[in-house]
């Protein structure tokens, strides 16, 4: 088969590519029983077709893809290939045929290395500790044990380690008690006193309390670890539950100011204060009316302008707000009230699955429909903060309310949510993804009990080390069964490319064809790929394997090393059934990853 190029270029240096023309043969499907087979292509390729050389065109033109400037190859193994030539450079997936049932069915991947359609915060990972004792139930499953910011075991080395690694980790302390704490640091009137079960109280507890010698001990933790800190104030201080069930009045903020006085007295850093916990729109228990809650936001805003003037040396945090469910009405009329600048990033919280208790989860995380959903959410927020000055964030996201399920949210199947979530909120830009939780229910990055890891993890870590901050436009058709997100590779060149294949019957095969400006590794140009699978139990494992070995924590709880295959970049990149794949391409130059 005849591979065609586009027209020659400069690279960064000036110099200009040597003209090659390639011939590359047609992919071998290896066999594999009971398997279906994608066959796809990569192609980097700059070249100048001769006049003598002729290319048929053939009308295809990508989604999202500009037509009167995109570069795209069209890889058939049942037919010709073609070329639409353009100045500038891209990065094409391609995948050209998928075998089903003995048809043929053109599917293809598209990554534009030209085009920036979203970009993170630096720390855009990041995942919450709660306040939930252990007496939290659901369902008849108690699954918070000592997960509490009030009980933690602050000298658990697994997870002291689970945090370093992260270097750093941004966390947010919070959840749906924080509306129920009091502060007591040193000043207070009030006895302060432990959460303790009962029905009659919101959120089933009555208030709790934060002591200053624990938050002591939770600053030095933080220090230690590295961690970056977000702190979930109490919103509903000096407010009246009103008939309706909404919550009315003014905020207090006097036991909230003696918390924030009191820590940057000690210089402890914190990297932002959130006011209140899903009480926006219709909220959860209780409401603020959006007006209220914008007025409120602008009087902590200028009570954290006001104390940390005297603290020169404390780099001032941020204002975060309102920490609820999306509903566009009130967000609007929040940010509305709140302009110019007064909420530094607006948040919001996902739990898209529904309950815990319900059976159908696993088939809602495979399906592809159901994963598109929240992309409205994503996309409607991003418009209403346009012009405002204010960043998104995800502030909470479990996926399945009530504390998750076991063996579904803290288990191998939940990481193809996970990830979707985190490729799907980076294209909107959104700046930092809260993972519900880093310990604590169902739905922790580490076990309850042991603090060691769940397999999400090891998927949360592999982004934060391999995925950028600059999402690059992809797009993939043909099968919904792939998943794909490519960004600007982190701290290094190139960029890395993440395929979650939610279909547990067929393999890909991306074919990688490289005439970009290379890098050599060892004599052969290389990519390095991380191909994550289940352990024991298959989808609902809580064991995860990378590169086909066992990830687990040695005997003094230290994180294992992710370490790659380095594979020849001629060699096709395999994404087996249900797995999850980063590769990381450093040879393909990305203009927009230059800008």
């Amino acid at each position: 088969m005849l591979f065609a190029v586009p027209p020659a270029y400069r690279n960064r240096r000036g110099g200009r590519k040597k003209e090659t023309r390639r011939t590359i043969a047609e992919p071998t499907a290896p066999t594999l029983p009971s398997t279906h087979h994608y066959h796809s292509q990569i192609a980097f390729s700059p070249r100048r077709p001769q006049p003598s050389q002729q290319f048929p065109a053939i009308p295809f033109n990508p989604p999202a893809f500009p037509s009167s400037s995109s570069l795209f190859f069209l890889f058939e193994m049942m037919g010709e290939l073609s070329v639409k030539p353009s100045s500038f450079k891209v990065l094409l997936l391609l995948l050209a045929l998928y075998f089903a049932g003995g048809g043929a069915t053109d599917v293809a991947a598209f990554v534009d290395g030209r085009r920036a359609i979203g970009t993170t915060g630096e720390d855009f990972v990041c995942a919450t500790l709660d306040w939930w004792p252990p007496d939290k139930c659901d369902y008849g499953w108690c699954s918070w044990g000592q997960a509490s910011l009030l009980n933690l075991d602050l000298s658990s080395a697994a997870l002291r380690n689970a945090i370093k690694a992260f270097s750093p980790l941004k966390l947010r302390l919070g959840g749906s008690l924080q509306d129920k704490v009091l502060y007591a640091m040193g000043d207070a009137v009030r006895p302060c006193r432990p959460f303790v079960k009962n029905s009659s109280e919101l959120f089933g507890f009555s208030s709790g309390c934060l002591t200053s010698a624990r938050w002591d001990e939770l600053n030095d933790f933080f220090r230690e670890t590295g961690a970056l800190v977000v702190f979930g104030l109490n919103a509903l201080e000096g407010r009246v539950r009103l008939p309706d069930g909404s919550s009315g009045g003014r905020w207090n903020s006097s036991n909230a100011a003696s918390l924030i006085q009191y820590t940057a007295s000690k210089g402890y850093d914190v990297y932002g204060w959130e006011l209140g916990n899903e009480l926006s729109g219709s909220g959860v228990g209780t409401r603020v009316t959006a007006a209220q809650y914008a007025a409120d936001v602008i009087s902590l805003k200028r009570l954290v302008n006001e104390i940390y003037e005297a603290y020169p040396s404390l780099k001032k945090p941020l204002v975060l707000a309102p920490g609820g469910f999306f509903e566009a009405q009130w967000f609007t009329d929040f940010i509305n009230n709140t302009k110019p600048n007064f909420v530094d990033a607006v948040t919001h919280h996902i739990y898209n699955l529904g309950p815990g208790v319900d059976d159908h989860l696993v088939s809602k995380i495979l399906n592809p429909s159901f994963l598109d959903g929240e992309a409205a959410v994503f996309g409607k927020l991003r418009s209403v903060l346009k012009g405002s000055g204010a960043s998104a964030w995800v502030g909470e996201a479990g996926g399945a309310w009530n504390s998750g399920r076991d063996r579904v949210t803290n288990a191998f199947v939940f990481g193809f949510w996970y990830l979707d979530q985190l490729g799907m909120a980076a294209s909107y830009d959104t700046k930092a993804y809260c993972r519900q939780t880093l310990v604590g229910g169902n739905y922790g990055l580490l076990d309850t009990t042991t603090h060691e890891p769940n397999p999400d993890y090891y998927s949360a870590l592999l982004w934060h080390r391999l995925m950028g901050t600059v999402a690059l436009a992809t797009n993939f058709t043909g099968t919904s069964k792939i998943r794909a997100y490519a960004h600007c590779a982190k701290e290094s060149p190139g960029i890395t490319l993440l395929l979650i294949n939610l279909d547990g019957d067929n393999t890909v095969h991306v074919a990688l064809d490289e005439a970009a400006p290379p890098q050599w590794k060892n004599g052969e140009l290389a990519r390095e790929e991380y191909h994550l699978t289940a352990g024991d139990g298959g989808l609902q494992s809580r064991s995860v394997l990378l590169n086909g070995a066992r990830l687990s924590v040695d005997s003094e709880r230290r994180i294992p090393s992710l370490e790659p295959v380095r594979v020849n970049a001629s060699e096709p990149l395999t994404v087996t059934p249900f797995s999850i794949v980063f590769a990381h391409i450093p040879h393909f130059d990305a203009p927009a990853c230059t800008l």
